[in-house]
């Protein structure tokens, strides 16, 4: 196989540079956005979920928002939001619905692939294509192989494009795309991004994901039968690993939010089913069940620990905006700023499965009627957070403290 050329990546096709999409102006815009488009998701999501009904719909919504597009760089005419403001926006609509907030997850992780590898007339095209609405899935897992970055997937030079054969899984997002970036290895084992058009042919993706939660994301599998895609369309990913970048803490913090979204939903429904329709148990000796100090106690303890993720989320999201800042990024920074993001990820984990389960406790054995379809919380918990361990977090950050070793450099540190 001929050696893939980087060159060649530099002539992209004209960009459709009509905004569809409303174009979010700055970081208050982004928040105030968010939370009308949550207001708006809420109202239904139980129901999306119960009959894994997919927001076809829902998501033309949150992509006319301009909410997809709030990390564009401001010099391509986007928002350019903080850390801060993106994970709050995830968090926000992940409250509302977790399976729509997971779904830009992706999508903005592959827009700072573009920042990082992309040549300005690449960039140019693909973000003019975000601000106009275009929207990323993914296709980056496989289905058994060893582990996450032991991929089947090949990418070859052919012409003037590029060959994308393979089979991916735990595709979020790829049902609903306009793009479906697919990561392949060349015959070196370098990691290829390609940003694969839908109708692309050869590109066939298939509605098979059939998780217990999550359960609206459609993650499941795409296939690539010989898909020919132009040189202007494929990204050198891994130039995102050869050099110290904050890709991996920038995608670890939007899940760690989503988590945290799950957990405030849970919480909102607890305290309002306690208030409405908890009975009081007969050794209280109280009228409400909201009067029974056991049960206040278990309130004031989860929202204790729904603070503390919270502040650490934010904690990690100042510190890569602290980071982003700087003119350059230093392996030092990158470790700091993983070990950052991991300490949030644990809590937010944590809060997001105690705040689901403990939901049942206290509101008693009414809520868990399916009429209520309140175990969606703990189902998106448990489902969600086994994106990546969270034991492996503790690891990373007790081995930084302790031994002074740096996190390796992956999207899931």
């Amino acid at each position: 196989m001929a050696e893939l050329d980087e060159t060649a990546l530099s002539q992209p096709a004209q960009a459709d540079t009509q905004h569809t999409a409303r174009v979010i102006a700055d970081d208050a815009d982004a928040i105030a956005a968010a939370h009308a488009l949550a207001q708006r998701l809420a109202k239904e999501a139980a129901v999306r979920d119960r009959e894994r009904r997919l927001p076809h719909e829902e998501i033309e919504w949150f992509s006319q928002s301009g909410l997809w597009a709030i990390t564009v760089p401001k010099v391509y005419g986007g928002a350019g939001v903080s850390f801060v403001t993106l994970t709050e926006v995830v968090k926000i609509v992940a409250a509302a619905d977790p399976s729509l907030g997971q779904l830009p997850q992706n999508h903005y992780g592959l827009v700072d692939v573009i920042s990082l590898t992309g040549t300005d007339e690449q960039k140019r095209y693909f973000f003019g294509e975000i601000l106009s609405g275009k929207r990323f899935g993914n296709g980056f897992s496989e289905k058994g192989t060893k582990h996450v970055l032991d991929l089947k997937t090949r990418v070859r030079r052919d012409g003037d494009d590029y060959v994308v054969d393979g089979t991916k899984f735990y595709s979020t997002g790829a049902l609903f795309a306009h793009y479906v970036p697919v990561l392949g290895l060349d015959d070196d084992r370098k990691g290829w991004l390609a940003y694969i058009p839908k109708g692309t042919p050869g590109l066939t993706v298939i509605d098979d994901w059939s998780g217990f939660g999550q359960r609206t994301t459609a993650s499941g599998t795409v296939v690539l039968d010989s898909v020919r895609v132009p040189a202007s369309h494929v990204f050198p990913a891994h130039r995102v690993s050869d050099f110290p970048t904050l890709n991996g803490p920038i995608s670890q913090i939007i899940q760690a939010a989503i988590d945290a979204g799950i957990a405030h939903a849970a919480i909102e429904d607890t305290l309002t089913f306690v208030r409405t329709r908890s009975r009081p148990w007969i050794d209280s000796g109280v009228e409400r069940a909201a009067d029974d100090p056991l049960t206040v106690r278990e309130i004031g303890h989860l929202h204790i620990q729904l603070h503390a993720a919270d502040a650490l989320l934010e904690r990690a999201a100042r510190t890569l905006d602290a980071i982003a800042a700087q003119p350059e990024v230093s392996e030092d920074d990158v470790a700091r700023a993983s070990v950052a993001v991991g300490e949030a990820k644990v809590l937010t984990t944590e809060i997001a499965l105690l705040a689901s389960e403990k939901l049942f406790e206290l509101a008693g054995t009414q809520s868990t009627l399916s009429e209520h379809n309140l175990d969606r919380h703990w189902r998106n918990a448990r489902t969600h957070t086994l994106h990546d361990p969270v034991r492996w977090k503790y690891h990373l950050v007790g081995n930084y403290y302790l031994n002074g070793v740096k996190p390796a450099r992956h999207p899931w540190n």
